[in-house]
C-alpha cells in the first residue's frame, strides 16, 4: 500500500509530461486549420521573393542613390548583394506585418476560443492555469517562429538565385563565404523571432481580458504605431529605452556591418525579454482569476 501510494505521484508526474506534448500536438493542429494562418504564413513567404523579383526589373541607375530611409537604403543595396535581401525583407516587415502574424495566434489563442465557447472547456478540464497558459505561450510562439524561419528562407534562396554566391559581402566592404552570410542571416532571424515573442507574449495578456479577437489585434498594431511614434519624438527621449520598437530598425542592419553590433542586439534581446515576462506575468494572474 505504501508502495502504491508512493509510485502515485510519480505516475501522476509521467502522465502531466506526456498530457503537456499531447497538449501542444492539439494545439499545433488547432492553430494550422486555421485557413487566416496559413495564408499570412504563405503571404509572409512570398515577400521576400516578391521584393527580389521587383529588385531585378529595377534599372540599377535608379537605385544607386539610395532611398531617404533606411528601408530604401537597404533595398538598393539588396540590387546586387544577395546577403543583404533576407535582412532588408525581414526589417521592412517587423514594423506592421510579422507583428500582425503574432498578434493573431495570440487572439485567437484565448479570446477566439472564448468567443467559440472552447475555452471554458480548458478551464473546467482537468489541467492547471499554468499549463494551459503554456500550451498556448507554445503555440503562438511556434506560429512566430515559423513565420520568420518562411521569410528567411525564401529570402536567402532568393538572394543567390539573383545575386549569386559571389554577392555576399558586408556594407564595409569585407567579403563573406555563403556559410557565414547564412549565420548573419540567422542571427537576425532568432533575434527577430525573440521580438515577434514578445508581441505574442503582449497579445496573450490582451487576449485574457477579452472575447473579442480583433479587439486584441487592433490593440496590438495600434500600440506598434503608437510606440512608432513616441519614438520619434524627442519630447519623450526617457521613454524610448522602454518601448519595444526602439531599435527594430537599426539592429537586424548591424549584421550587415563589420564587425557586428552586438550591444545593439543585447539590449534588444534583454528589452523583448522583459515584455515577455510582464506579458505572460499579466496573462496569467487573469487566467488564474477566471472561471470562463
Amino acid at each position: 500500500m505504501t508502495h502504491a501510494l508512493a509510485a502515485a505521484p510519480a505516475a501522476r508526474t509521467g502522465q502531466d509530461s506526456v498530457g503537456l506534448l499531447r497538449l501542444y500536438r492539439a494545439e499545433l493542429r488547432w492553430i494550422f486549420r486555421r485557413p487566416r494562418t496559413l495564408a499570412v504564413l504563405g503571404l509572409l513567404a512570398l515577400i521576400p521573393v516578391i521584393i527580389g523579383v521587383a529588385l531585378t526589373l529595377v534599372d540599377p541607375a535608379e537605385t544607386s542613390g539610395g532611398g531617404g530611409d533606411g528601408d530604401g537604403a537597404l533595398l538598393a543595396s539588396a540590387v546586387s548583394n544577395g546577403f543583404i535581401l533576407p535582412v532588408a525583407a525581414l526589417t521592412m516587415t517587423l514594423g506592421l506585418l510579422l507583428p500582425l502574424a503574432s498578434a493573431m495566434a495570440g487572439a485567437d489563442a484565448i479570446a477566439g476560443e472564448a468567443a467559440h465557447g472552447t475555452l471554458r472547456g480548458w478551464l473546467v478540464a482537468p489541467v492547471g492555469r499554468g499549463r494551459l497558459l503554456a500550451i498556448k505561450a507554445f503555440g503562438v510562439a511556434t506560429v512566430s517562429t515559423i513565420a520568420v524561419l518562411a521569410m528567411t528562407f525564401t529570402g536567402f534562396v532568393t538572394g543567390l538565385v539573383i545575386s549569386g554566391t559571389d554577392s555576399m559581402f558586408t556594407l564595409t566592404g569585407s567579403t563573406l563565404s555563403v556559410w557565414d552570410a547564412l549565420g548573419r542571416v540567422l542571427l537576425v532571424a532568432a533575434w527577430v523571432v525573440l521580438q515577434l515573442w514578445a508581441v505574442g507574449a503582449v497579445a496573450l495578456a490582451i487576449s485574457a481580458f477579452t472575447e473579442h479577437p480583433m479587439l486584441v489585434v487592433a490593440s496590438v498594431l495600434a500600440g506598434t504605431i503608437v510606440f512608432t511614434i513616441l519614438g520619434f519624438l524627442d519630447a519623450v527621449s526617457w521613454l524610448h529605452p522602454f518601448l519595444l520598437n526602439e531599435n527594430w530598425t537599426q539592429a537586424p542592419a548591424s549584421v550587415l556591418m563589420d564587425p557586428v553590433d552586438t550591444a545593439m542586439l543585447g539590449e534588444g534581446a534583454l528589452r523583448a525579454a522583459c515584455y515577455i515576462a510582464i506579458g505572460l506575468s499579466i496573462a496569467y494572474a487573469r487566467l488564474t482569476t477566471r472561471d470562463g
